[in-house]
């Protein structure tokens, strides 16, 4: 019994041909290769020499050398050919980079956002300190209380004591 007529494998398939199994990094590497190649002028210089000398040598040359007659119909077809397997590579190279840019995108929105979060907490964090310095006393403001606190003290000594005079040079002050 051989291994496809087993009844414990689900699904049997028959393939006629046989199947291929490519790398797709390298097919999408040619493809890319390929379309870039496509979008070059040397491409389009030496597709229209190929094409001017194609149909140049089948008007010039004799019936037995005329490799395609005047309708140019293998021209035509290799032509229809070319186009049918340049879309495809094409479309190919534009969906790989589809792919990466979608993917440098992404980052790109990440990292937009880690930004965005680290500014925001920066913001939050300078607030806090510029409240947090509001609420600090400065020198100005110290020297300030202390000059009122100096005033009120030498006003309290000048109604227990009277008027400023002598028993404040006599060492019985403030204590100063």
């Amino acid at each position: 019994m051989s291994g496809s007529d087993r009844l414990n494998t689900p699904g049997r398939q028959r393939r006629w041909l046989p199947q291929l199994r490519m790398d797709a990094e390298m097919f999408g590497s040619f493809a890319e290769g390929f379309a870039r190649f496509m979008g070059t002028a040397s491409f389009l210089i030496w597709m229209t020499v190929l094409i001017v000398a194609w149909i140049a040598w089948n008007m010039i040359a004799s019936g037995s050398w005329q490799i395609d007659p005047f309708p140019f119909i293998f021209l035509t077809l290799l032509l229809s050919l070319q186009a049918s397997y340049a879309a495809p590579l094409i479309l190919l190279a534009q969906n790989r980079q589809e792919a990466r840019e979608r993917v440098s995108l992404e980052h790109d929105r990440e990292v937009a956002a880690q930004a965005r979060a680290d500014t925001d907490f920066l913001a939050r964090e300078i607030a806090a300190l510029r409240m947090r310095i509001g609420d600090l006393a400065t020198r100005d403001f110290i020297r300030g209380e202390l000059r009122d606190l100096l005033e009120e003290l030498d006003k309290g000594e000048d109604t227990e004591d009277g008027p400023r005079g002598p028993s404040r040079d006599s060492g019985r002050g403030s204590g100063r």
